[in-house]
């Protein structure tokens, strides 16, 4: 097929990559983790890089440079026309979770103009605090539950987000990423100076980097690990299959892949020694930093960074680009899921203008319920979270079908100056397949929620937050929609 449009050149599409590695899973969801568990966490969340995500992506960019179509249509090419259904999984699974990260953009944009609206306040946060120790908390719970504010923005932001999109890949994704990028790791690296440079800073960043062995018994954190790589870095997306595919035919898979992956870790890395670090600079003891931060609470960067800007002269100031910072690196990322619904949508025959109009009424009736509930947003980040290690299994399968040391000849080895061996290759693919049937057996018979599969009066607890129930519920309802389309998805997306 060929080639309706590609990025102006290799940085085009590296900034592309790490636009859509780099979001508010580094500033927002890696923080809270790595508080959570300390450096047991960062060597698994390191580990699983290596094994998991750099394999797989290695296989979504050469599947999408190959065949030059959305998801569902490049991974059906690979993978055979039986298996239609699971390129339509992975699909809805990484659509599932663009819904709800929309809303965290929302999130970023009302603390950027809390940030400017403190700056002409005549009461300073410093003071507020003071007077209400909690008045942060409940601004949180304000902002993330039911607030009409935030719907409105999210609803705003993906319309400003599509329409961005419009004049196609080149003069949309790849100017936005230009400007994106190198803003937030400059704005990165001032912050995680300002926050090692206070008071017991230095203790955060000691307790970041501190490994406790007992944790490594605990299955959570291994699928917290493994989803957060898999989270940030975008394997198992099929995000990168996306931005592969506008990529010209002599494009370099292996390096684009280790710069995209690589990148990403140092900008969570960066995002950590910013955050931990001030919350062991503003907590009374070390204890009560520790408790706060392995409560593993979803609202850490929102209410730290505020605090630790108030503590500084022209926090305000410097808040409110950290916030705008956060603000454009989730809408870099938004912009690669938008752009996945967009190439699927034209692989169907829609025009991108048409494209756009569904994209926006699918994300403003699909991210609704995010946007209302901070309930069904944790659960939407927990259920297709951990349903990236199936879509992951999936791109498994067909790479195994057609053969790990083929695959890396054909797909990943042609046209890359940098390769990688090909017995790492292999062993990781092979490896990946049992531990991630084992992690999601490990997980599920752990049950983190007090009824998991059934409530106290013995019904099905799909309505649960955290039940196993909700999950499997929602992973089968879509694999069994795919399997009755299958034959029709086959012929919509790939014979058409």
């Amino acid at each position: 097929m060929k080639q309706v449009e590609q990025f102006s050149n290799r940085w085009g599409i590296i900034l592309a990559s790490l636009g859509m590695a780099i979001g508010a899973g580094n500033l927002w969801r890696f923080p809270r983790l790595a508080g959570q568990y300390g450096g047991a966490f960062l060597l698994l969340w390191i580990f699983f890089l290596l094994i998991w995500s750099i394999p797989l992506l290695l296989a979504e960019f050469s599947i999408g440079k190959k065949y030059k179509k959305g998801v569902i249509g490049s991974f059906t090419m690979l993978a055979g026309k039986p298996f239609t259904f699971m390129g339509f999984f992975i699909t809805i699974c990484t659509l599932g979770i663009a819904f709800y990260y929309s809303v965290v953009t929302a999130w970023a944009l009302r603390y950027f103009s809390f940030s400017v609206s403190n700056i002409f306040d005549e009461q300073s946060l410093k003071s507020r605090l003071i007077e209400n120790p909690d008045y942060l908390h409940q601004f949180w719970n304000s902002v993330s539950n039911g607030n009409w504010i935030t719907i409105l923005l999210y609803m705003a932001i993906v319309i400003l987000g599509s329409l961005l999109l419009a004049p196609g890949v080149q003069k949309g994704l790849e100017r936005a990423n230009k400007i994106l990028i190198p803003s937030l790791f400059i704005l990165l690296i001032i912050v995680a100076i300002i926050a090692l440079n206070m008071e017991k800073g230095l203790m955060g960043l000691e307790y970041m980097f501190a490994i406790n062995f007992d944790h490594f018994s605990d299955p959570i954190i291994w699928i917290e690990a493994l989803t957060q790589s898999a989270w940030s870095t975008g394997a198992g997306w099929g995000l990168i299959m996306t931005i592969s595919s506008y990529s010209s035919d002599k494009e370099d898979v292996t390096l684009n892949t280790f710069v995209g992956a690589f990148g990403n870790n140092l900008a969570s890395l960066m995002a950590g020694m910013a955050i931990l670090p001030a919350v062991f600079a503003m907590a009374q003891t070390e204890a009560a930093a520790i408790s706060y931060l392995q409560s593993g609470n979803q609202a850490l960067t929102f209410t730290v960074i505020p605090v630790l800007f108030s503590n500084i002269q022209g926090g305000a100031l410097l808040s409110s680009v950290f916030f705008l910072a956060l603000f454009f690196a989730a809408v870099s990322s938004l912009l690669a899921m938008i752009e996945l619904f967009i190439k699927n949508l034209s692989d169907l025959g829609f025009s991108r203008a048409k494209s756009i109009k569904n994209v926006i009424f699918f994300f403003l009736i699909f991210g609704f319920p995010s946007a209302r509930s901070l309930d069904f947003f944790s659960n939407q980040d927990w259920v297709w979270g951990v349903g990236l290690i199936v879509s992951g299994l999936f791109i498994l399968f067909a790479v195994a079908k057609y053969g790990f040391t083929e695959f890396k000849k054909n797909f990943i080895d042609l046209d890359s100056d940098f390769k990688v061996p090909s017995l790492y290759f292999k062993i990781c693919m092979t490896l990946n397949i049992p531990l991630a049937v084992f992690l999601i057996y490990w997980w599920m018979s752990r049950g983190y929620s007090d009824y998991p599969w059934f409530d106290a009066s013995g019904h099905w607890n799909v309505i649960d937050v955290f039940s196993n129930a909700s999950i499997i519920t929602q992973w089968t309802g879509v694999l069994i929609i795919g399997l009755i389309a299958n034959n029709f998805l086959y012929r919509k997306f790939v014979i058409r």
